[in-house]
């Protein structure tokens, strides 16, 4: 649950207009919804309860940038139409720094020019408005599926693991907690082992393009790394940035 002023962490109840049948409980995902219809929110998180779904509702694109950095989703449900900043600049802010989290766009603009726009900028999939439910719920599905065949879904190096698919830590096959931020930091050093990764690059991954970055802040989630990591994990290299593993020519 988000221990945040602007977000709400409920996992719903029926639907209002319920299925033929009992929606079968599923694999818990941990979705993001952003979405300013007080109502449809309500409908959306109500309805995750029965197939065990964790829903996080933020009602603006300020909130929704704010929670996108500091948690990782399953996938993200985005509406266009906004107050302040629209559902685009969200998606674009999340694919400027590299974060591959699966966005399904839900709008009542349906025009096919609008449809393309948002999958350009990096959608996954959209839904118009009016939606059942039940579609939904497959689409989400679909979308997660589709990002995980898309990368590696495990990282290792030593005795360390990182499954995307479950989003998931291990050292030695105990599970390790981390936040949001090292998890994204982990996963680029991971992802170019051997190589050095510079703290510009860590920065973007981790809060794409912000001016309110504090110079030391990508030292910090590596010095918590290798704390729970060890200490011999990631080398500094200095004047260059961080690196996992030996050097390759």
């Amino acid at each position: 649950m988000i221990n945040r002023p602007w977000a709400r962490s409920v996992h719903g109840a029926l639907p209002p207009h319920p299925p033929s049948k009992r929606p079968e409980r599923d694999i818990p995902v941990h979705l993001l919804l952003v979405e300013d219809d007080a109502m449809l929110a309500e409908a959306v998180c109500d309805a995750a309860r029965q197939i065990a779904w964790t829903v996080d509702h933020v009602g603006d694109a300020g909130a929704a940038k704010l929670a996108l950095v500091d948690h990782v989703y399953e996938a993200v449900l985005l509406d266009l139409g906004l107050p302040g900043d629209s559902g685009l600049a969200v998606l674009r802010s999340l694919r400027g720094r590299y974060d591959v989290t699966p966005v399904l766009i839900l709008t009542a603009r349906g025009q096919l020019s609008e449809r393309i726009t948002g999958l350009d900028a990096g959608a996954d999939d959209y839904l118009v408005k009016p939606f059942q439910l039940d579609e939904l719920w497959a689409r989400v599905r679909a979308v997660i599926r589709r990002s995980q065949g898309k990368v590696v879904p495990v990282h290792t190096y030593g005795d360390i693991s990182l499954d995307r698919s479950k989003r998931a830590v291990t050292r030695a096959g105990v599970r390790v907690a981390l936040s949001a931020h090292e998890y994204r930091t982990l996963l680029a050093l991971l992802e170019r082992p051997g190589h050095v990764v510079t703290r510009d690059h860590l920065e973007d991954v981790v809060y794409g393009n912000t001016s309110a970055i504090e110079s030391n802040t990508i030292a910090v989630f590596i010095h918590q790394l290798r704390r729970k990591l060890g200490e011999h994990l990631i080398t500094t290299v200095h004047g260059q940035g961080y690196m996992i593993g030996e050097a390759k020519s």
